[in-house]
């Protein structure tokens, strides 16, 4: 079976649509659907269920995709290595990305990255899941937490820093605290995940040893920027990473910084912001490259640490 073929079936797969497919690869869409047709044929398998809104795989085409892809992925990184230049980054990346940082950091620096690399297709995925990046083809994963021996390689992003805060009209009615054991007595905003809801570490600089509280308060979320808006309108305190925070929170005078002399976090031991990969997909130049604009961009240390 032509090669093309399965070029245009992993792109539908990929995709979910035989007209981004056929832009994609610059033909009609018809000769997309006709490729896949006799491609079909050939392995005597329907591969895809068509409809007006979608069209999505078989089981039989999710087993032959998992199959071809890396096939595929092979034959795309051996065309980069004959190419051998820079300016000749293009194909498709995958990325996945925790939702927050992915939605206020990664999406925004997606277009100097295509600007850099113009026949580039980046795909962008959004989960808080923990995936399996290789079960998945995804070639770079950010991952946000404590370090796992997940098999991946990459590098540090950063450490996070966490930041204590709350609106200054919620101020005008409460005392701010003078120490973490004075956040009992104030409204805390706790993210609740699978874990349940997260302590509060806090460490001075004369003494290593962690205040834990036991935050409590009028609202929890398993969702961050629900509880961080909440902050914003007055209803209480948070600890949230840097990163979450917006540029103009601190500038404006709307959000105030709370114990900037302790350091802060919600694990036990410090947690940190990794870019990883599959090591077969490092063997790519066009991942090499993207996870290089990445980490540039972002800079060491990152520029959302200049927000506070």
């Amino acid at each position: 079976m032509h090669l093309k073929a399965h070029r245009f079936f992993a792109m539908v797969a990929t995709t979910g649509s035989f007209s981004a497919t056929a832009r994609h690869f610059q033909v009609p869409a018809s000769s997309v659907s006709r490729f896949i047709a006799a491609l079909e044929r050939e392995v005597g398998q329907q591969l895809l269920y068509r409809n007006t809104r979608a069209v999505t795989l078989t089981d039989a085409g999710e087993r032959y995709y998992q199959q071809i892809r890396e096939v595929l992925d092979l034959l795309d990184a051996a065309d980069e290595q004959i190419a051998g230049k820079g300016g000749d980054i293009r194909g498709l990346v995958r990325l996945n990305v925790p939702v927050a940082l992915g939605r206020l950091h990664i999406a925004p620096l997606l277009d100097g990255l295509q600007q850099r690399y113009p026949e580039l297709t980046v795909e962008l995925t959004l989960t808080d899941a923990f995936i399996d990046p290789v079960s998945e083809g995804v070639d770079i994963t950010f991952r946000v937490g404590q370090p796992a021996d997940s098999g991946l390689i990459g590098r540090k992003i950063c450490d996070q820093r966490y930041v204590l805060a709350a609106s200054a009209d919620y101020l005008q009615a409460h005392d701010q605290p003078a120490a973490p054991h004075d956040l009992l007595q104030h409204a805390a905003l706790v993210y609740k995940g699978a874990g349940g809801p997260q302590r509060w570490y806090f460490r001075s600089p004369s003494d290593q040893t962690a205040v834990v509280i036991e935050a409590s308060g009028p609202l929890r979320s398993n969702n961050a920027e629900v509880l961080l808006e909440a902050a914003r309108v007055g209803r209480g305190v948070v600890l949230f990473p840097s990163w979450l925070f917006r540029a103009t929170d601190f500038a404006s005078g709307g959000l105030v910084r709370l114990l900037p002399e302790w350091a802060a976090a919600v694990e036990a031991t410090p947690s940190q912001i990794h870019v990883l990969s599959p090591e077969n997909r490092l063997r790519s130049p066009k991942v090499r490259a993207v996870a290089d604009y990445l980490r540039e961009a972002i800079g060491t240390p990152p520029y959302w640490d200049a927000v506070v």
